[in-house]
């Protein structure tokens, strides 16, 4: 309320100033009419200046927060492969067919181009994904994934993961897929239907998972080229990533 007066008041004065100024024009020149036509030449560009400062202004401004909030989210993005995402892709290609195709197609390195990162973002749908659960470890991937139950709560938590809706979609999956682990006292021991329903889950979060990662992978070669180094050094999909630097 406070600062709601102030602005008032500066309203006032400035309006004040306008009506004083106008007066002594009128004073020293003695051309009212003249004073009054161009005032009102003024008033009526004012709505124009208003349209301009709405379409041109407010967007600019509109696209400056967005690009601050996809900052943001990619800072929330990378904490994600850090602590879970990098170790899920490796535990996911154990349970795929054709884990080896995957990984060909994967090997990111420094001289990708965007033109290589929109290639490989085209092929991924078309991957024969077949994945199977005795293919690994179901009791690993288990353990993991209960222990990042909080860190994946606390991410669901953040109202701006919002505004990406893919990454959202991705916590949830991958959010689901654990529940599923967790209902089942034994995954060593499942019907045939069960291990088709949750390789069913492996698969939907295996699929988000992929899109995101090469995604991240194209922002820190575009804007961090210090984290780049550091994931390419230890890509999941390259078997014989290397962290130091040789």
């Amino acid at each position: 309320m406070k600062g709601f007066r102030k602005q008032v008041m500066l309203g006032c004065l400035l309006v004040a100033l306008s009506v004083m100024l106008y007066f002594l024009q009128i004073r020293i020149f003695h051309a009212p009419r003249d004073t009054f036509f161009y005032l009102f030449q003024d008033l009526a560009f004012v709505p124009i200046q208003v349209l301009l400062l709405t379409l041109i202004v407010d967007q600019v401004l509109r696209v400056r927060e967005k690009l601050a909030m996809m900052n943001k989210l990619n800072m929330v993005i990378g904490t994600f492969f850090s602590e879970v995402g990098s170790r899920l892709l490796k535990s996911f290609l154990g349970f795929d067919h054709h884990g080896d195709d995957i990984r060909s197609k994967l090997l990111v390195t420094r001289d990708w181009t965007g033109l290589q990162y929109a290639k490989v973002r085209k092929e991924l749908p078309l991957y024969d994904y077949r994945m199977d659960v005795e293919m690994s470890d179901l009791k690993e991937l288990k353990a993991f994934l209960g222990g990042k139950r909080d860190f994946l709560l606390r991410l669901l938590e953040n109202p701006n993961l919002l505004e990406h809706e893919t990454f959202t979609e991705l916590l949830w999956a991958v959010f689901h897929l654990l529940e599923e682990l967790e209902v089942r006292d034994d995954v060593r021991q499942l019907s045939v239907p069960d291990s088709e329903h949750l390789a069913g889950d492996i698969k939907r979060a295996y699929v988000i998972l992929l899109v995101e990662w090469l995604a991240y992978m194209e922002h820190l070669q575009s804007e961090y080229p210090y984290l780049f180094s550091l994931a390419v050094r230890t890509n999941p999909f390259d078997a014989h990533a290397f962290a130091p630097v040789e």
